[in-house]
């Protein structure tokens, strides 16, 4: 008989290892991740290198991904609403249509009409909003800024509250309503209470709080405990919230003694917010309560238990309730926040810029909220960012008509337009060249043994 042949190894490895499997020099890990730019908990799989552990992908990766990702996607959508607003522009200007006559003739003079139609409106739009050079002092060039963060400062915290909404899977279009009855509780503690400073403006910053968590919180308590939809009941409170308060306007204990028409007292000076660089301005305290509010939501969604439960509910409640997490509470508590977040904004109308209550305390900013968190995508910093953007297009429109004669309605249109292409992330990839490469799928990993044999057994 002939002895067995001992098992070949390869050259200057141990015998004693011939028996285990050798692991691939490149394998491949499943890292799950969190998105908490979306609200949605989705896992990916990242691959890494079990050598060097670093992963993979150069600087032509990290590009794709900013250039793909949903940041770059809100700033092209704002330039392709600029765009096409331009030529909306350009379409009503009197010397784009006379050049068009013969515009075979000569393009050019057809095409630089366009271009200082779109061009001198826009410049206008910018003066009127960031920076005016024609102002007389550099306090009244900074003015235009000035008014856009007052302007922006209700826009900020209303759409901090439909964002927060958003990333807990809940739709809340009720900012509108939220604004009106923190306003009406903020303004009757403002001119009906004899209080000293300090504490009375405390007292109604608390009110108008209270007021935006209960009529936010109320929605929550009825979607939790009968499953209502919140879409339905938040535009239903909006009605109700409005209705009730011409209703208290035209009561003596909140019209303006001597007025017939529906317009509350003045404000006590101890109720309303300080302006923050003196009289010559309009910002007030309400400014500086929006960042204090935007810091305070990103902590709460991406540093505390109750935010990661938030986001969780929003990602798959029927997971986040086998997981363990009150899903009612979240609701319920989320939505009340939300209203807390949007009653800033009826406190900031009250005692920041009107000093009285009337019907058209809350303008549209409860709806323009929503198109404010839609381009911030949801996260507290670019709702703050798209809320400048907003308030910057609502202040420098009255200045644009008046040097251009460009209908003020043309910034609603380019407003309208941004949430259009923000609602079409593909679209608007698509006009750019932006659509991300589609990767090839990985091949499992061999061991080194299988590679040496050839996957013989």
């Amino acid at each position: 008989m002939s002895e067995k042949q001992p098992p070949q190894h390869a050259e200057g490895e141990p015998a004693g290892r011939a028996q285990q499997p050798t692991p691939a020099a490149e394998e491949t890990a499943a890292i799950v991740s969190v998105d908490t730019a979306g609200g949605a908990m989705e896992p990916s799989a990242v691959p890494a290198t079990a050598q060097s552990g670093q992963l993979p992908g150069g600087p032509d990766t990290l590009l794709r991904k900013i250039f793909t990702g949903s940041g770059m996607v809100s700033v092209l959508a704002v330039l392709l609403a600029l765009i096409i607003g331009g030529l909306l522009i350009a379409s009503t200007d009197k010397q784009v249509a006379t050049t068009a006559t013969y515009f075979f003739a000569r393009p050019t003079d057809f095409l630089a009409a366009v271009w200082n139609a779109a061009t001198r409106s826009y410049i206008a739009l910018f003066q009127g909003s960031v920076f005016n050079p024609r102002g007389n002092g550099l306090a009244a060039q900074f003015a235009p800024f000035m008014e856009t963060l007052t302007i922006a400062t209700p826009l900020i915290t209303a759409g901090l509250g439909v964002a927060l909404a958003f990333r807990a899977g809940l739709f809340n279009i009720g900012a509108q309503g939220q604004i009106i009855v923190a306003g009406i509780l903020a303004a009757w503690v403002g001119f009906a209470l004899d209080l000293p400073m300090g504490l009375h403006l405390l007292l109604v910053l608390v009110a108008g709080i209270i007021g935006g968590a209960f009529w936010g919180g109320l929605v929550g308590v009825l979607k939790a405990r009968t499953g209502a939809h919140e879409v339905i009941l938040t535009i239903m409170f909006n009605y109700i919230a409005l209705y009730f308060l011409r209703y208290l306007l035209n009561t003596p204990a909140f019209q303006r003694p001597g007025e017939s028409n529906p317009i509350s007292p003045i404000l006590d000076p101890t109720a309303v917010y300080p302006q923050i660089f003196g009289s010559q301005y309009r910002l007030h305290l309400g400014f500086l309560l929006a960042i204090a509010a935007t810091v305070l939501v990103w902590w709460l969604l991406n540093r505390s238990t109750v935010g990661f439960e938030f986001r969780a509910v929003g990602a798959n409640p029927k997971a986040a309730q086998t997981a363990g997490i009150n899903v009612s509470r979240s609701t319920i508590l989320v939505m009340a926040l939300a209203g807390g977040l949007a009653g800033m904004s009826g406190v900031a109308q009250v005692a920041g810029t009107e000093k009285v209550l009337t019907d058209g305390v809350a303008a549209t900013y409860g709806f323009d909220a929503i198109t404010v968190a839609l381009l911030g995508r949801s996260s507290p910093w670019g709702t703050f960012a798209a809320g400048l953007l907003f308030g910057a297009f609502r202040a420098g429109a009255v200045q644009m008509q008046i040097q251009t004669g460009t209908p003020i309605d043309i910034v609603l249109v380019v407003q309208s337009l941004i949430v259009l292409f923000i609602a079409a992330p593909p679209l608007v990839r698509a006009i750019f060249g932006l659509n991300p490469r589609r990767r090839k799928p990985a091949r499992p990993a061999k061991s080194r043994e299988a590679a040496t044999t050839g996957g013989a057994a």
